[in-house]
C-alpha cells in the first residue's frame, strides 16, 4: 500500500506483485494468511497463500498477478488454520500417547463439517469425506487412521479450499495496472534534427535533418530492438542569449541553439521546429514508429525561452527580479540564460490548464509518452492533478520523470503519478554501490517507483564511460537491459562516444548545441558499433519473461569485489524461466570468482536436476553450456566478454 491506500500501488499485466504483510494472533492456534485481488468490476478473480518470510518476525508474503490493465484492489486476510491446528496438536498427542482418541474423533468431525461447507470443489469435497470415514474406523490402526489426514489427497484439498475461521480481513487498497510500456521497455533517444544533417564547407552553413531524414534512421532502430523512440524538445528554438557549442554564450549564425530553449517567433510548446517540417511531418514519424512497432516518446519541458509567446502573453508564469528582469534557470555552477523557468505560484489554474492543453494537442498527434524534463522544480500537487485529469481520457499515457534529484522528491512524483523515472542507477559502478541500489528499487520502492536505467544521456558522460573503454559500455548495458524491466541509451551509445568536454561529465561537442550526424552503418561494417551488442541484449529480454519484472531480483554472493551476481525467476506455463547474471564490473581487467548460488531462487525441480544436483545454464551471449552446481568458478576477461547472462535449462 502506497501511503495507507492514499495513492494507488503500480502494476503491469502479468506481472508478479509481492504482497508481504506482518499477521499474529493471540493463543496457540495455527494461523494462515492470505491475500486476494480483484479485478476492476470488483471480482475476486486470484487468492493465495501467503508464507512466513524470516521466523519470529510474523511477516508473511506471497504473490499475486493481475492479467490486464484497470483499477484493481487487493486485500490480505489472517485466519485460524483449522487443518493446520488440528494436524500439529493430533501429531503431538498422539505421539505422546495423550487424548489419542479425542484426536483422531476431532479429525473426523473437523473434515466431515468441511465436506459439507458449499463451494468445496468435488476434488476436495470426496478427499474430505474419505479421511473423515478413515479417521472414525476404530477398526484400523491408530497410525492408518492418523494417515488418513495427512496423505496427499488431503494435503491438496486443503491447499486449493483451506478450512479457515476467525477470518479477519484489512481494508481493500488500490492497485494501478497500467499498459506494457508503463514499466517495461527499452528506450532510444536521438535528435531528428541531426538525422540527415548536411555540412556545406563552402558556404560553411548546415542543412538542418527533418523528421523525413530522421525517419530514415527508425528501421536501424527497429532491428535494435527498441520499444521506445525518444525525441528531445521538437518546438521552435530562441533566439535570444542561443547557446553556441559546447554550451558557450555566444551563438554564430549557424548554430541551432538548445531543443529546451522552446519558443519563438514560429510559436511555442504547440508549434514544430520550421526546419523539422509540419504537423503532417510528424504524423508521418509517428506512424513510421508505430508500423516498426515502436512508440514515439515526445521530451514535455515546462519552460520558456525569452521570446516564448508566452512570456509577453503571461508574464505572471514567470519570475520577476527585482530588477525587472525574468530569472533565467539555473543549477549551480551551471546558467541557463537561454531558458526561464516557470512559476506556477502567481496562476497556478491558468498555468496548470495550458500545460493540459499542450499535452492534449500532442496526444492527438499519436504520442502516448512523454518524457518530462526536470518535473521536480514543479509542484507535485500540479503533477498529480495533471496525471489525473490525463490518464481520466487517456489511460494508456505514459508520463517518465527526468528527476535527478533527492529521493524523496523522486518517490513524491512516483506516488503523484509518473508511470516510471530516471533513476541514480548512472552513478552507482561499483558491485557493492551495484547491490544496494539494485535491491532498493526492486524490494523497497517498487510499489510506487519504476527505474528506467538510461546508461547515458546528453547531459550525462560518466567516468566509467570517459575511461572504461568497450568493455565499460558493454558492462553498463548488460546491468542496466538485464536488472530493470525499463532501460535507455542515447543515441552515439553504440558507436562508444566517450570524449567529455573538459571539467564536466558531459560530452564534447555536445549535440543539445549543435548539429552531430554519425555514420552508424559504417561504423558497424566496420566492427566497431556495439549495435549487435545492444541488439541481442534486447532480444534477450523479450524472450525471457523473468526480465520483465521489477521484483523479483535475487542477488548471490561471489568472492571477488568486481564481480557481481543476480538472478530473476518468473513462474510459466512451461515450468519457470531462470536469469543469471554475472558481470565483471570492472572494465580495466580480468576477474576470477567462486560463484555461490541461493538454489531457493533458482526454482529448480527434480527434472531440472542431474543426481548430484547440477543443472545446465546455456549463455545467451556466447552460445557456450555448462553444468552449475551450488559453486561455480567463473572467469570473466572485461576485454573479451565482461558478462555472462545465464539461462537455466528446464526439464532435461
Amino acid at each position: 500500500m502506497v501511503e495507507g491506500g492514499r495513492f494507488p500501488a503500480k502494476a503491469l499485466p502479468g506481472e508478479d506483485i509481492v504482497v508481504a504483510a506482518t499477521v499474529f494472533r493471540e493463543g496457540h492456534d495455527q494461523l494462515g494468511v492470505s491475500a486476494a485481488l480483484m479485478d476492476p468490476s470488483g471480482a475476486e478473480v486470484q487468492r493465495v497463500r501467503l508464507h512466513p518470510t524470516v521466523p519470529g518476525t510474523d511477516r508473511w508474503e506471497g504473490l499475486l498477478r493481475p492479467d490486464r490493465t484497470g483499477r484493481w484492489t487487493f486485500l490480505v486476510e489472517g485466519w485460524t488454520d483449522r487443518y493446520a491446528t488440528w494436524s500439529h496438536n493430533a501429531s503431538v498427542k498422539i505421539a505422546a500417547g495423550v487424548d489419542v482418541e479425542l484426536m483422531l474423533q476431532e479429525g473426523a468431525a473437523l473434515f466431515t463439517e468441511a465436506a459439507q461447507e458449499s463451494g468445496v470443489p468435488v476434488t476436495c469435497r470426496n478427499a474430505f469425506r474419505a479421511a473423515g470415514a478413515t479417521l472414525e474406523d476404530a477398526s484400523l490402526s491408530t497410525e492408518e487412521r492418523l494417515q488418513a489426514g495427512h496423505n496427499d489427497a488431503v494435503r491438496e484439498a486443503v491447499e486449493a479450499h483451506p478450512l479457515r475461521a476467525q477470518v479477519t480481513a484489512s481494508q481493500e487498497f488500490p492497485l494501478l495496472v497500467e499498459r506494457e510500456l508503463a514499466g517495461r521497455g527499452a528506450w532510444y533517444e536521438f535528435f531528428p534534427r541531426s538525422e540527415g544533417a548536411v555540412y556545406d564547407p563552402v558556404s560553411m552553413s548546415w542543412t538542418s535533418g527533418n523528421f523525413r531524414t530522421a525517419a530514415e534512421r527508425l528501421p536501424a532502430v527497429a532491428k535494435m530492438a527498441f520499444d521506445v523512440v525518444y525525441l528531445p524538445p521538437i518546438h521552435p528554438i530562441g533566439v535570444t542569449h542561443r547557446k553556441g557549442p559546447n554550451n558557450t554564450l555566444t551563438a554564430g549564425p549557424e548554430d541551432p541553439g538548445s531543443p529546451w530553449a522552446i519558443g519563438a517567433a514560429e510559436g511555442g510548446h504547440d508549434a514544430i521546429h520550421p526546419d523539422l517540417g509540419t504537423f503532417d511531418d510528424f504524423d508521418a514519424f509517428v506512424e513510421r514508429a508505430r508500423e516498426l512497432g515502436m512508440e514515439v516518446a515526445l521530451d514535455l519541458a515546462l519552460q520558456a525561452s525569452p521570446d516564448h509567446p508566452w512570456v509577453d502573453e503571461h508574464p505572471e508564469w514567470f519570475t520577476t527580479r527585482v530588477d525587472g528582469s525574468i530569472a533565467y534557470a539555473e543549477n549551480p555552477p551551471k546558467k541557463y540564460q537561454d531558458i526561464y523557468p516557470l512559476n506556477f505560484d502567481n496562476d497556478p489554474d491558468g498555468l496548470s490548464l495550458e500545460v493540459l492543453r499542450v499535452v492534449r494537442l500532442w496526444i492527438s498527434h499519436g504520442v502516448r509518452i512523454f518524457r518530462v524534463d526536470n518535473p521536480h522544480t514543479k509542484p507535485v500537487v500540479f503533477w498529480e492533478w495533471l496525471i489525473r485529469e490525463v490518464n481520466a481520457v487517456d489511460p494508456d499515457v505514459v508520463f517518465l520523470a527526468e528527476a535527478f534529484t533527492r529521493p524523496a522528491m523522486m518517490h513524491a512524483l512516483g506516488r503523484a503519478g509518473f508511470q516510471q523515472s530516471y533513476s541514480y542507477f548512472t552513478w552507482r559502478n561499483t558491485k557493492k554501490e551495484l547491490e544496494e541500489y539494485f535491491m532498493e528499487v526492486s524490494h523497497e520502492s517498487p510499489a510506487f517507483f519504476r527505474p528506467n536505467f538510461f546508461v547515458n544521456t546528453p547531459d550525462i558522460l560518466t567516468e566509467f564511460l570517459q575511461y572504461g573503454g568497450p568493455a565499460g559500455f558493454k558492462i553498463r548495458a548488460v546491468l542496466a537491459a538485464m536488472a530493470s524491466p525499463l532501460w535507455g541509451v542515447y543515441s552515439g551509445y553504440e558507436l562508444f562516444e566517450h570524449v567529455a568536454r573538459p571539467g564536466a561529465e558531459e560530452y564534447i561537442d555536445n549535440e543539445k548545441f549543435q548539429y552531430r550526424p554519425r555514420d552508424f552503418a559504417a561504423a558497424e561494417a566496420q566492427g566497431r558499433s556495439l549495435a549487435p551488442y545492444l541488439t541481442r541484449l534486447n532480444e534477450i529480454r523479450r524472450a525471457h519473461p523473468a526480465l520483465g519484472d521489477l521484483q523479483n531480483l535475487t542477488l548471490h554472493s561471489s568472492t571477488d569485489e568486481a564481480t557481481l551476481v543476480f538472478s530473476k525467476h518468473k513462474e510459466t506455463d512451461d515450468g519457470g524461466d531462470t536469469i543469471i547474471v554475472v558481470v565483471n564490473v570492472d572494465p580495466h581487467s580480468a576477474r576470477e570468482s567462486t560463484v555461490s548460488l541461493n538454489l531457493d531462487a533458482l526454482h529448480l525441480s527434480e527434472q531440472d536436476t542431474f543426481h548430484d544436483g547440477s543443472f545446465w545454464v546455456d549463455d545467451l551471449l556466447s552460445g557456450n553450456s555448462w553444468q552449475w552446481n551450488e559453486h561455480n568458478y567463473v572467469r570473466l576477461d572485461a576485454h573479451v566478454e565482461p558478462a555472462h547472462i545465464l539461462s537455466i535449462r528446464r526439464s532435461r
